[in-house]
């Protein structure tokens, strides 16, 4: 591909290389930075060292200067600076759901161009984008051969509206690549596909060889970390700026170095050793720093499981979780069918540039460093509402009834239900007659790219599964199963070592290749546990292979969710509750009487790797992804309307115009004062995108369904939050609308409730800010420890923002989210130090005046005047979590896009 860059090379550093007998390359040698004295690449974790590449490479003397490089080349492992890196990605990555909204927002951006009297052919992403649609299928059929092709149509209904607007971003911006729906998870398709670790690009004439680095709308996107390729999650704000030539602004990050030492025990999986890092990290606290893995154990481990770790870094709080580029990464890159030529490529330039680890290689120097026996690594599962909340197998009843006796508020684990109801009879759609308990099985999944990119965790299921045949177990009726591989490769190699019929035997038929359950797209219970759940307070259970549990986002009738490895997905179907204790409660028996045990049934890592070779073919790899962008036929008989403009229409109620840049002029925009805030939403600790953006369908008695519902849409028809996301009328009506939101300011009631101040009337959030906004009344969200957690959502920034949220007052925020935040002109401000809402005694009745000019800088100090009911006046002094110049500019301009949009036109007008 050719390059809109430049290469201006002020410190000298072009070189060239052959990658076997290949064609001359040219790059930017980090060797010539040290050589003239400016670094030493030893000291720098091998994270820093691709950062460092990026920044000498991007160098232009306008967004990127020769400053920024000499800062770059200065950073200090153990205590880095406060300067801020301009990042320019190779691409970026997208998926639908956040991919949708993304599209859109160029396309009004280009409307809003044309509007303006610029060109609109200039919104055009500069650097490759890939979509892949892979959040919007759902588990509705289940148990059956016919249900992935049953779901498969069911998503093309749904999603008819959205899928037409895609096809018309596919053939209107140059450089946007669409992976239809069917094909898989965009972060296994990013790992066995799209990712090259190493790009060449024509630069000015030269070809210029060059890491692949990535930046993705979903939060998982450091899973590609796993492969030795920079790469996290940004809002979708943030890409939508990247796509079109503008830098990612960041503070040099700390590393963290995680020594892992010694070796898996036999039967221990990859799964089991995330969630113990992701529990150890988040003790230890890595929120906004990269993690990078080092030792013997790290060396060991295969890309896949390395993936596995990379993959959880939202939940551990890192920014990524990187391992360099090794021996491991160039077997993988073979056995999943990459050319010849690329994989001597990466070894060339790896070498070339002195990133190609050894055991031998120099141990970087890490701001700190954390240790991690493998040989420690027990079977665990992590839950019931947080991804750091580990529970070791063999205490997994007793934490179970643990939580059961706790409050529902207690953080982590509380569900103690509202009565002391021991059995819950109820009648199945088999007509059988069953009393359940707490903790009763509603959802065994099989799901998620953190596991099913990795094939030994799939073997493993699928040999537990075979045996559980042979012994003539069955899973529980009322459990619903589902498999849905990350890619169409896992189900080929399923077939090929013969475990698919074990699978379906148990109930776990493939349902489609999506995200699916671990997005929260679960599906409906079947009407039997869906009754007893809503005329009862049961607390059913999920147990997931997924990334993620918190409250209301797998289903809505299943409270306790945990995670575990694919084998402890099935072996709890088999059990039907997590209310049990596999060491000493048997499965069942089998045709002679004998008592199973889990213990049987548990393959061993030799019988694991005595099917690894067959599972990683090559040519199943080419043979799946040759052609991949077209190899969907339903998806290439969808119409594609429209040309350089998108033709809007009122009445869709699935794409819409956003009002983003209403009342956009080229005058100069000024930061003043917030005065008289009030305040919409206050929130405890740990609120999650999911709480403020949610994902999963869309609940009948909500706000955003009595819109859609006054529209004459159908109640079948109303789909998720997810596929809704290009409409901002139905987003603003679902923001802050997750079932399980506490609302301090909702009398008691969970979900969208909140109190208008000014009446003390008990409303829903929507109203209200219409009320606030039509009184000219800014508004703002008091929260607790983590605000933000989850999935990087851009609606859960742009939905508070066309609320009329101006400013989001926590104890601490989390990445991604406090990005977003400011990329739509929100400010976040930090309470005081060890202070809290309840500490310094905000009910959230008060008015909030933020003094604010225009020479705000970086994470000042900033007053906040506070009036309480009574007319009593005190200030309290916040941090501003504005955390860059570049930030600053963009509060100022009312956000990123507008920001960008307004430097297009004054280019224009340069121009002209």
């Amino acid at each position: 591909m050719k390059s809109h860059a430049r290469f201006v090379d002020s410190f000298n550093t072009l070189s060239t290389f052959y990658a076997h007998g290949a064609q001359e390359l040219h790059f930017a040698a980090l060797l010539k930075l040290q050589q003239a004295g400016l670094v030493q690449l030893s000291r720098l974790p091998y994270c820093i060292r691709v950062l460092l590449e990026s920044v000498v490479r991007a160098e232009n003397g306008r967004e990127v200067t020769q400053e920024h490089v000499r800062a770059m080349a200065a950073y200090d492992p153990g205590k880095p600076s406060d300067d801020e890196i301009p990042f320019l990605p190779a691409r970026v990555l997208l998926q639908d759901f956040t991919g949708v909204p993304a599209i859109v927002d160029l396309a009004a951006m280009r409307s809003a161009m044309a509007r303006l009297g610029g060109d609109p052919g200039r919104i055009n992403p500069l650097i490759p984008v890939d979509l892949v649609v892979d959040h919007s299928v759902d588990t509705d059929a289940f148990g059956t051969t016919q249900a992935r092709a049953r779901n498969f149509e069911l998503e093309l209904n749904r999603n008819k509206e959205r899928y037409e607007f895609l096809r018309w971003g596919q053939s209107a911006f140059d450089g946007l690549r669409v992976v239809p729906p069917g094909s898989g998870i965009c972060h296994q398709v990013n790992l066995e596909y799209l990712a090259s670790v190493v790009k060449t690009t024509q630069v000015e004439g030269r070809w210029m060889a060059s890491f692949d680095t990535v930046v993705g709308t979903d939060s998982h996107t450091p899973m590609i970390g796993g492969l030795g390729v920079l790469g996290w999650g940004v809002g979708g704000i943030e890409a939508e700026a990247a796509m079109l030539g503008q830098p990612i602004y960041m503070a040099a990050p700390p590393v963290v170095g995680v020594h892992l030492c010694g070796a898996l025990r036999s039967g221990a999986t990859a799964t089991d050793l995330v969630l113990l890092v992701t529990e150890t990290l988040r003790k230890k606290g890595v929120v906004g720093k990269f993690v990078e893995y080092f030792g013997d154990g790290a060396e060991r481990l295969s890309v896949p499981d390395r993936a596995t770790l990379a993959n959880m870094a939202p939940e551990y709080g890192a920014t990524i979780g990187f391992f360099p580029v090794d021996v491991r990464t160039l077997e993988y890159l073979r056995d999943t069918g990459r050319p010849e030529p690329q994989v001597r490529l990466v070894e060339a330039y790896a070498a070339a540039q002195g990133l190609l680890r050894s055991s031998s290689s120099p141990q970087p120097q890490y701001q700190d460093v954390v240790v991690i026996d493998l040989d420690t690594v027990r079977a665990c599962l992590a839950g019931p509402k947080r991804p750091q909340d580990r529970v070791e197998l063999e205490s997994m009843k007793r934490g179970f009834q643990e939580s059961l006796g706790a409050p529902v508020e207690t953080r982590g684990y509380g569900l103690m239900p509202q009565r002391q109801t021991a059995v819950f009879p109820v009648t199945l759609s088999n007509g059988q007659c069953v009393e359940l308990r707490h903790g009763a099985l509603a959802i065994a999944a099989i799901t998620s790219c953190t596991n099913t990119s990795n094939p030994a965790v799939m073997l493993a299921a699928g040999l537990l599964a075979d045996k559980a045949v042979a012994r003539g177990l069955k899973v529980k009726p009322w459990v619903k199963t589902s498999l849905a591989p990350g890619s169409t490769v896992v189900t080929d190699y399923l077939q090929a070592c013969g475990l698919m019929p074990a699978f379906e035997a148990l109930g776990f038929h493939v349902v489609g290749y999506g995200c699916m359950t671990c997005i929260g797209n679960s599906g409906p219970l079947p009407e039997d546990m869906m009754a007893l759940a809503e005329s009862s307070d049961i607390i059913l259970a999920g147990v997931l292979s997924g990334n993620r549990n918190f409250e209301g986002r797998i289903n809505a009738h299943v409270r306790a969710n945990y995670l575990a490895s694919p084998p402890l997905v099935v072996a709890y179907a088999l059990a039907g509750t997590v209310d049990f204790d596999f060491y000493t409660e048997p499965l069942g028996t089998d045709s002679t009487g004998e008592p199973v045990m889990l213990a049987q049934l548990w393959p061993t890592s030799d019988e694991v790797a005595s099917l690894l070779t067959e599972a990683m073919r090559p040519e199943v790899f080419e043979r799946r992804y040759a052609g991949i962008e077209s190899s969907n036929p339903q998806w290439n008989a969808i119409e594609v309307q429209g040309g350089q403009l998108y033709a809007w229409s009122q009445s869709s109620t699935y794409i819409q115009e956003p009002p983003f840049f209403e009342g956009l002029d080229r005058e100069a925009s000024r930061i003043e004062p917030i005065v008289g805030a009030r305040v919409l939403v206050k929130v405890g600790d740990s609120v999650t995108t999911d709480h403020i953006s949610p994902a999963g369908s869309i609940s009948k008695s909500s706000p955003a369904a009595q819109y859609l519902l006054g529209l004459g849409v159908p109640p079948q028809e109303l789909n998720s939050y997810g596929s809704r996301r290009g409409n901002d009328r139905v987003m603003i009506r679902g923001t802050f609308a997750n079932i399980r939101l506490i609302n301090e300011l909702g009398a008691g009631k969970e979900g969208w409730h909140t109190t208008h101040l000014p009446t003390r009337e008990v409303t829903t959030i929507p109203e209200a800010a219409m009320r606030y906004r039509a009184a000219g009344t800014p508004l703002c969200v008091l929260a607790g420890k983590d605000y933000g957690m989850g999935s990087s959502r851009d609606w859960a920034a742009k939905g508070p923002a066309l609320l009329g949220v101006r400013v989001v007052m926590a104890e601490s925020f989390e990445r991604i989210h406090r990005s977003n935040l400011v990329g739509m002109g929100i400010l976040p401000l930090e309470l005081p130090v060890g202070q809290t809402a309840s500490t310094l005694q905000l009910n959230g009745s008060e008015t909030f005046d933020v003094h604010l000019d225009d020479d705000l800088t970086p994470r000042q100090m900033v007053k906040v005047d506070i009036t309480d009911e009574a007319g009593h006046r005190r200030t309290v002094l916040m941090r501003c979590r504005i955390d860059t110049s570049i930030e600053v500019d963009y509060l100022r301009k009312g956000g990123i896009l507008r920001s960008v949009l307004l430097g297009f036109l004054e280019d224009s007008s340069g121009k002209e």
